[in-house]
């Protein structure tokens, strides 16, 4: 799945997300390219305090999606 932003630079990644049964629930995990400038990014940036609120929103439209179509 191709991701494109504009914040804080531009940039165009690609990631994999993998769904795997988890007790009651569903594990989910993303796995992508990390290149040099994401490694220097990361180091100065805490991506989860500046994505992690879009993540779990994501993720919480899916699970209400999910629930709703295939209960």
């Amino acid at each position: 799945m191709p991701w494109t932003f504009t914040k804080p630079m531009n940039a165009q990644n690609t990631a994999e997300f993998v769904l795997e049964a988890s007790g009651d629930g569903t594990r989910v995990s993303m796995t992508g390219q990390v290149t040099l400038m994401t490694r220097i990014f990361g180091f100065f940036v805490n991506m989860d305090k500046m994505i992690g609120k879009d993540f779990e929103a994501g993720l919480a439209a899916i699970k209400a999606l999910a629930e709703t179509e295939w209960s």
